[in-house]
């Protein structure tokens, strides 16, 4: 093979390479370059290209007091930490027996909280609308953090069981033979081993509570308005500057939090997601 015909390849490859990442990059960054676009255009009408008149007019009216800007962001930090805390309370312990203890139906307990992301969103949401209506759930609070609560479990019982079955329990039994009790053993030295993955997955469950729309529409809207809600409307309005804006509130805490969880999340906690 002559040296022509290397560097041809080489060239090819690296050229294959380069338009590669590119498509990547366009499919990734493509989408929030157009957000970025609409939430300072002030005036874009067809058939311009390129918005005729940009500023932060939509901006100040998107935070007026009466917009509902505020309220909704509120709503959606204090629903999402009100699920979080409910979601570790019940996944911690629940994490921490189906790691530790032999139970005999452990593959089909874990299956189960798998199944609320193994059917469309949309008719569970429905049919969970229908039974909080009637108990009186319906536009409450309280309602809202349940029916976020259901896919918040899948990523914190699956990573809270990881995180406790990468615990060093050699640990655990020489403070038990230093005369260490059981809750202590488990204060001092499973839970502070097993926090990062605990972290990670109050971080997981947080990002998807503060995202969800499905839920939070047919059983709090139109008593509960939150961030996605409020992104809902302003687009169905024809509002694609306030829409833009909202999405772009929204992805700060989700791109922020994500860079979180590569620290928290190890690989050894990772490699006993499932077992």
């Amino acid at each position: 093979m002559t040296t022509l015909s290397l560097f041809a390849r080489k060239a090819g490859a690296t050229l294959g390479l380069a338009l590669a990442m590119g498509l990547v990059a366009f499919i990734v960054f493509g989408p929030l370059t157009n957000l970025a676009i609409w939430a300072f255009a002030e005036q874009w009408f067809y058939p311009n290209q390129w918005p005729t008149r940009w500023g932060f007019e939509f901006w100040s009216r998107v935070f007026r007091p009466r917009a509902g800007a505020w309220e909704s962001l509120w709503n959606s930090v204090s629903i999402a930490a009100a699920t979080v805390g409910l979601s570790m309370a019940l996944s911690i312990p629940a994490g921490y027996a189906l790691a530790r203890l032999a139970l005999p139906a452990r593959s089909f307990i874990m299956l189960i909280f798998l199944l609320p992301q193994a059917f469309p969103s949309l008719p569970i949401f429905v049919n969970i609308a229908a039974i909080f209506y009637g108990l009186g759930l319906n536009g409450t609070l309280f309602g809202v953090v349940l029916v976020h609560s259901l896919p918040g479990l899948v990523y914190a019982v699956w990573i809270a069981t990881a995180s406790f079955s990468a615990v060093d329990r050699s640990m655990e039994e020489a403070a038990r033979n230093l005369g260490a009790g059981p809750l202590r053993t488990f204060r001092d030295i499973t839970l502070p081993q097993a926090f990062p993955g605990l972290m990670a997955a109050s971080i997981f469950v947080f990002l998807d509570s503060i995202d969800e729309f499905t839920g939070t529409y047919f059983v709090g809207a139109p008593d509960i308005s939150t961030l996605p809600i409020l992104m809902f409307n302003a687009s169905m309005g024809g509002n694609y500057q306030i829409a833009a804006i909202t999405a772009l509130i929204l992805l700060i805490p989700s791109v922020g939090f994500m860079l979180v969880i590569e620290r928290f999340l190890k690989a050894d906690v990772l490699s006993r997601i499932g077992r």
